[in-house]
């Protein structure tokens, strides 16, 4: 952006602010409203879980796709286009998602609402970048608390109407009307200035600095997935919980992180971005430490509970980073450091799942320790 850019920005702050926090708002709530419609597209298809395994992954192929073009993207049409029409194909593959009954045609729109959704999360987090460099302040991680708002609103929300009986169609369609008053009221607020010139590259490969940002955030995205994916099998294999109650662990977690980033702003405005990240990142490995080493159920659920407050602010911390970095455009660096993280929720889990098949469960989250550790000790490195 210009530094005419720059001052619009600053003087529209309220209303830009607003529109960045409904736009992270619509993504959490877009992305959990298929989560409750899972076990219905699996019995209306009528396949197996390996199937439907299967099929949930041309959601993530079509947001891996869609993120390292997305930067580019925004430098030649700016925030504001992308971000409303990457917003309405969301909402758009909503009820097919929620009717088709071939799996063909229902991996097809897995495959669009992935790309959608990877769009929306790189172009939400460019304009998040700049609002904060105008504000002069730390935002980032409010911003990312109303996503993980959207994320437990969507899915107790759609799990509500079902609930009272209506049909998914049903329920995706008032969804569908809730995401587009939201879309509407951030229009005022977005963000439409161009970052770079039209002849730039549409992929440019992330190196250096940029790098080793996304790997960091590799890192934390993966520990992410192992709580999501693996964090209720721990529990009833190690802690012998009941399978009923083992989602406790994840709800804990998702309460904790949610939490923690509402009010992470004012943390990291009061410690520094360094502390808050070295802390989080020793606070999180601390509750990992405590899952796989106390054979104690209420210790086990502390240990979610550290785990999503040191977490919740470590991600939005290295979103501000790439945003101070100069070795790539904000754009291309956002969108880099974005696919990469990424990555680490897909494949994470699933690497998760090759070293405890080889060496055990509790070995698998060991490693995830030492990996908290190493962000820790870099912690001076990304925020200089």
């Amino acid at each position: 952006m210009t530094s005419a850019d720059v001052e619009q920005t600053r003087k529209s702050q309220p209303a830009v602010q607003l529109a960045t926090r409904i736009i992270f708002l619509i993504a959490g709530i877009g992305v959990s409203t298929w989560a409750p419609l899972v076990p219905y597209a699996k019995s209306r298809l009528d396949v197996s879980d390996a199937a439907l395994g299967g099929l949930l992954l041309f959601l993530g192929l079509g947001s891996l796709i869609a993120m390292p073009l997305t930067g580019s993207l925004v430098g030649k049409q700016g925030c504001k286009r992308v971000i409303v029409c990457s917003s309405l194909i969301v909402i758009l593959m909503l009820p097919f998602m929620a009717t088709l009954s071939s799996p063909v045609t229902l991996a097809l729109a897995l495959m669009l609402f992935g790309a959608a959704i990877g769009t929306l999360d790189v172009a939400m987090n460019i304009q998040a970048v700049e609002v904060e460099k105008a504000a002069e302040r730390t935002m980032m991680s409010g911003f990312h608390g109303f996503y993980s708002i959207g994320g437990i609103a969507g899915a107790g929300l759609v799990s509500a109407l079902l609930w009272l009986g209506l049909s998914p169609l049903q329920a995706v369609l008032t969804m569908l009307l809730l995401l587009l008053l939201l879309l509407l009221a951030s229009q005022r607020g977005m963000l439409t200035e161009r970052m770079h010139q039209q002849d730039t590259p549409l992929f440019v490969v992330p190196r250096g600095w940029v790098l080793f940002l996304g790997v960091l955030c590799f890192i934390l995205f993966l520990t992410e997935g192992a709580v999501l994916d693996w964090s209720a099998l721990l529990l009833t294999q190690e802690r012998k919980m009941p399978a009923a109650q083992a989602g406790l662990g994840y709800a804990v977690f998702s309460i904790a992180m949610s939490i923690g980033r509402l009010t992470g702003d004012r943390i990291v405005n009061r410690f520094s971005n360094r502390l808050v990240l070295a802390g989080g990142c020793l606070c999180a490995a601390l509750g990992v430490l405590l899952l796989i080493s106390v054979d104690n159920v209420t210790i086990a659920l502390l240990s979610f509970l550290l785990i999503g407050f040191g977490a919740a602010n470590t991600v939005p911390i290295l979103f501000s980073a790439a945003g101070r970095q100069t070795v790539m455009p904000v754009n291309m660096a956002v969108s880099a450091m974005t696919t990469i993280g990424y990555a680490g929720i897909l494949a994470g889990p699933a690497l998760i799942g090759f070293v405890a098949h080889g060496f055990g469960l509790v070995t698998a989250f060991a490693a995830i320790v030492v990996l908290l550790v190493a962000v820790a000790a870099s912690a001076r490195l990304v925020t200089r």
